[in-house]
């Protein structure tokens, strides 16, 4: 049986390490949403004909485009600040959960990885159909494992 894509969940960090951890779920006006992981490959061709593939680690990055600016929603009060105070660096730096909402255990928690990421605002603006802010999440590999309960928002570290 196929799992549902409304199984995979993604909460990012709209807190970006300022107090208490405040997680929004991506998702809302986007019809996608796939992390690519873009590998390090290196490839090596002997003398004897032979080739070796190494593959020596990833860089993810997801989009998410179209995110429509929603007056409360501590996301777009977070990404507008980015905008109006041309912030980078670590002002740029967050979270996210990825949250496997197929293995509910328990306690109504579920399986997920914590990964540091980095925000890119691509631009901002849009058509008529809404103030539009679309973004890049840059993971970083650092990763905890853990569980997530969408009824509170939390994410417990294993």
């Amino acid at each position: 049986m196929k799992i549902e894509r409304k199984y995979m969940a993604h909460y990012l960090n709209a807190a970006f390490g300022s107090g208490d951890a405040s997680y929004t779920r991506l998702g809302s006006n986007l019809e996608e949403y796939s992390p690519e992981l873009t590998a390090n490959v290196e490839k090596k061709l002997n003398i004897v004909g032979e080739t070796t593939v190494t593959i020596n680690g990833y860089q993810k990055q997801g989009e998410v485009s179209p995110y429509y600016a929603e007056p409360g929603d501590p996301l777009f009060e977070r990404l507008q600040a980015i905008i109006d105070g041309d912030l980078v660096l670590d002002d740029l730096k967050t979270d996210i959960v990825e949250v496997k909402l197929w293995d509910k255990d328990t306690a109504g928690a579920y399986p997920a990885v914590r990964e540091e990421c980095y925000i890119e605002v691509v631009s901002y603006g849009g058509d008529t159909t809404g103030y539009q802010i679309p973004f890049n999440v840059h993971y970083t590999g650092v990763k905890t494992k853990g569980t997530f309960d969408p009824a509170t928002k939390k994410f417990t570290q294993a």
